[in-house]
């Protein structure tokens, strides 16, 4: 159907929902992408704004203030499009078509126990992420549902290689409640992966987790759920490569028509046709290998 002959709703639509659906690291060429074909420079900047908005909540989109790392996630938005930071205490606006802030305004937080607990549980999640993510950022949040305190703990991690044809990003969110002296940990882990050189392949593959923790004192706490994320995320890395993995080796047996030995190294072509016995019959012109020497080799 011809986007001409669609009514304005129709259009806001089909935009918004096209540029929510661009992979991590791609929203901007999405919408550039979209641009050239609307054609409507007011009708995209609106449908650019809403769609980005709910870009940085799906991704946990990182920012930084002066100079510590801020996560943009559902659980920080205040409405009208505004964000919340704890570390900074700043609410603002943020564009991700200019990826710049806008409107910052100060905003106050409660000092109170559970606020100390969550910087306590923030330090500890960041010498983690330090340790075991390239280029990491983590967050760590308060949210207060029916009297009750929540912590809600954000990890992030990306390559974005668009030169290179390919993007992937790692994240994860770990929710648990504050308790006297038992709490369950509820989490997420979530990977996505986009190729497009040669092919248009996704890969989104996620976890959801429930684990356990006993409550001593406030270090006791961090430094067990830190403890926690680490053997958690650290399985789910090991499965995903071997899900790849086997992935990847059923994709080739189908590819080929018959099963053929993958030793996975480097072989060492000159060595090979030095030992090989070439006989050559020039007026034939073929070659006729040493059939001993072959066997041996493919075996």
């Amino acid at each position: 159907m011809s986007l001409s002959i669609l009514s304005r709703k129709e259009k806001e639509r089909v935009i918004r929902r096209l540029l929510i659906q661009a992979p991590p690291g791609e929203f901007v060429n999405a919408f550039d992408d979209l641009c050239l074909l609307i054609r409507d420079e007011k009708l995209m900047h609106h449908q650019g704004e809403c769609a980005g908005h709910q870009h940085c909540q799906k991704y946990c989109v990182p920012l930084s203030i002066d100079g510590n790392p801020v996560l943009l996630s559902h659980h920080n938005v205040m409405g009208d499009y505004r964000f919340f930071d704890y570390q900074s205490k700043l609410s603002f606006k943020f564009d991700l078509l200019q990826n710049q802030l806008k409107d910052i305004q100060s905003h106050g937080i409660i000092r109170n126990e559970t606020e100390y607990l969550r910087n306590v549980v923030l330090c500890a999640l960041k010498l983690y992420v330090s340790d075991h993510y390239p280029k990491g950022n983590c967050n760590v949040l308060r949210k207060t549902v029916k009297n009750k305190e929540f912590l809600i703990a954000c990890i992030e991690d990306h390559s974005y290689e668009t030169r290179d044809c390919w993007n992937g990003l790692w994240k994860s969110k770990w929710i648990f409640q504050i308790n006297p002296f038992l709490t369950q940990v509820t989490g997420r882990i979530f990977v996505q992966a986009h190729f497009f050189k040669a092919v248009n392949l996704h890969i989104e593959i996620s976890k959801d987790l429930k684990e356990s923790l006993e409550i001593v004192n406030q270090a006791q706490l961090a430094l067990s759920f830190a403890r926690l994320v680490e053997e958690q995320e650290n399985i789910f890395q090991v499965a995903v490569l071997e899900e790849l993995q086997e992935l990847s080796n059923e994709a080739l047996r189908k590819i080929l028509r018959r099963d053929l030995p993958v030793t996975r190294t480097l072989i060492d072509w000159q060595r090979i046709l030095s030992d090989l016995n070439l006989v050559m019959y020039p007026k034939l012109g073929y070659v006729i290998y040493s059939r001993s020497v072959l066997c041996n080799w493919i075996i």
